[in-house]
């Protein structure tokens, strides 16, 4: 089985692909076929709700998103992953994952229904619940799975602008407890795949 990873910030080797890292590592430990998608270096056009989708069951908008989200379509699991910005997710993710959700349902029932994930939520000092929220309301609309953790997939990190995630102890050993939850969920629901 396969997890894909996707990095909502477009920092290189940020904080929050720290900890989305830090999950897929876990997750291919446990046998899972994992990938990094970072939204750096792309361009992801907000939705235009012009519901093209519905007549071919793809974004007719020409920009970086159609091979995204075939990766996201054949995953088992995925995780995503945001900064924190002004309290709320960042803009480019958000774009992603509108047009993933409009698109994955154009032909009624949603092709990520049944999937296994959870968001990763990352700020240097607020915002974390909310932010873990919004993206939580996605997978729940599109009829995904949802392990959860040891506590609320969020981490701390950032302050000044460092590049520290290092340093969360807490929130390193809470994305490993959900990826670990991740393993089990996906061997559960998915079936097969991954060792243990």
């Amino acid at each position: 089985m396969k997890v894909i990873g996707i990095v909502g910030s477009l920092r290189e080797k940020g904080n929050t692909e720290f900890f989305v890292r830090r999950a897929l590592d876990r997750l291919a430990e446990e046998g899972f076929e994992v990938e990094l998608v970072t939204l750096r270096g792309k361009t992801i056009l907000s939705c235009q709700a012009c519901l093209g989708c519905r007549d071919t069951g793809r974004c007719v908008q020409e920009d970086d998103f159609a091979p995204i989200f075939d990766k996201m379509v054949e995953a088992d699991g995925i995780i995503v992953g945001s900064p924190v910005y002004f309290g709320s997710a960042a803009p480019p993710l958000m774009a992603l994952l509108d047009r993933a959700g409009y698109a994955a349902r154009a032909s009624g029932r949603s092709h990520f229904s049944g999937k296994v994930g959870a968001p990763i939520a990352v700020a240097r000092r607020a915002g974390h619940n909310f932010t873990f929220a919004q993206l939580l309301l996605w997978y729940f609309i599109n009829g995904m799975v949802i392990p959860g953790s040891s506590y609320w997939n969020v981490a701390t990190a950032g302050a000044g602008g460092d590049r520290d995630a290092e340093k969360d102890e807490e929130g390193i050993r809470t994305i490993e407890d959900f990826a670990a939850n991740m393993a089990e969920v996906l061997r559960r629901v998915r079936g097969g795949g991954g060792s243990g």
